[in-house]
């Protein structure tokens, strides 16, 4: 179990009875896009979320608006834009956080890790030499350099100027 920095947002979605909790990402494309959504990117079939829990700051996901658990249930144009984004994201978060590398993958269902197995989505995790070390593997912690409030400036501006 980890452990994250409090916020009012979370502890009412964590009590809201499971059968009351729609989709998280159904939910967040009604939104505007702002901080309180966090979405920093929307395409013609599918949109680009940080995620609330993240691994590391930057820590972002590309989502269809189809509101499916498996790939095969896409059409062609809806995965072909999912990977155009993917590495439309990857671009930003090298200029945002200059990483060494990334995790790009999709956990399909919950027996193979999706924490949101009824939303299929893609997770772009950028990552650094040495960036794993005993906070997670034996506090349970993990320690984010931002708050999500700035990953999201950062990233949705430097979003917005990429030449693409």
């Amino acid at each position: 179990m980890f452990h994250y920095i409090w916020s009012p947002w979370r502890m009412k979605y964590i009590q809201k009875p499971r059968r009351e909790r729609g989709c998280v990402f159904c939910e967040a494309v009604q939104q505007e896009d702002s901080p309180e959504n966090l979405i920093v990117f929307r395409g013609e079939k599918s949109f680009t979320i940080l995620n609330r829990y993240p691994y590391t700051s930057g820590h972002l996901m590309v989502v269809p608006y189809q509101h499916t658990a498996l790939l095969s249930d896409l059409d062609t144009s809806t995965r072909t834009e999912l990977m155009e984004i993917v590495n439309r994201a990857i671009l930003v978060l090298k200029e945002v956080y200059c990483p060494q590398g990334f995790n790009v993958g999709m956990n399909i269902g919950e027996s193979a890790g999706a924490g949101i197995a009824d939303h299929i989505h893609m997770h772009i995790v950028p990552r650094w030499n040495g960036d794993t070390n005993f906070m997670s593997t034996v506090g349970g912690v993990r320690v984010l350099p931002e708050g999500l409030e700035e990953s999201y400036a950062r990233i949705k501006s430097a979003w917005e100027k990429l030449k693409y």
